[in-house]
């Protein structure tokens, strides 16, 4: 089954695994959660890892693709995940918020980043990890959003850990 385009076992682990422990443990550090929205999980990165790590923390991973969706469901039964739920629609159609919704490469990300918003509660924090060229794109969301400065995400992949906290009166 292909989930992603990184084929190499060793790129696997530092690219998706150490990636994902990297953002995770940086935004599980910025405080207590009790709500966590992956939107465009894909074969779960960077959602089911952050779940390992903080089982107390309710996770919602989102993936439209049935095949990846269905991955998903197995990836968390044979892991035991029971703070992990997998929610198989489109990210808008997804009823909830969370106190923090993170994307890393989702396709269509100006279309995805306002459903992203919009899953964000007041004073909740977005967490995207994108290429630097994005982050200009991310800024965008002008006063709804404000941005903490980017932290480059070790690998050497251009990627980048922007998080965001969303103004407490914007819808």
């Amino acid at each position: 089954m292909n989930l992603t385009a990184v084929r190499r076992p060793e790129e696997m682990v530092t690219r998706h695994f150490g990636e994902s422990f990297f953002a995770a443990s940086r935004l599980l550090a910025a405080g207590a959660l009790r709500s966590v929205v992956d939107l465009g999980s894909g074969p779960g990165f960077p959602g089911v890892p952050l779940a390992m790590l903080a089982p107390q923390v309710r996770v919602t991973l989102i993936e439209s693709n049935n095949k990846k969706a269905a991955f998903l469901n197995e990836v968390v039964r044979a892991l035991g995940l029971g703070n992990v739920t997998v929610f198989s629609r489109r990210g808008e159609d997804y009823p909830g918020m969370a106190e923090l919704v993170i994307m890393r490469a989702v396709e269509r990300f100006d279309v995805s980043l306002a459903v992203a918003l919009r899953m964000v509660g007041p004073g909740g924090r977005l967490a995207l990890m994108i290429g630097k060229g994005q982050v200009e794109k991310a800024g965008e969301l002008g006063s709804a959003i404000a941005w903490s400065e980017p932290i480059d995400v070790p690998g050497g992949h251009s990627r980048v850990l922007l998080v965001g906290t969303k103004a407490v009166n914007v819808g």
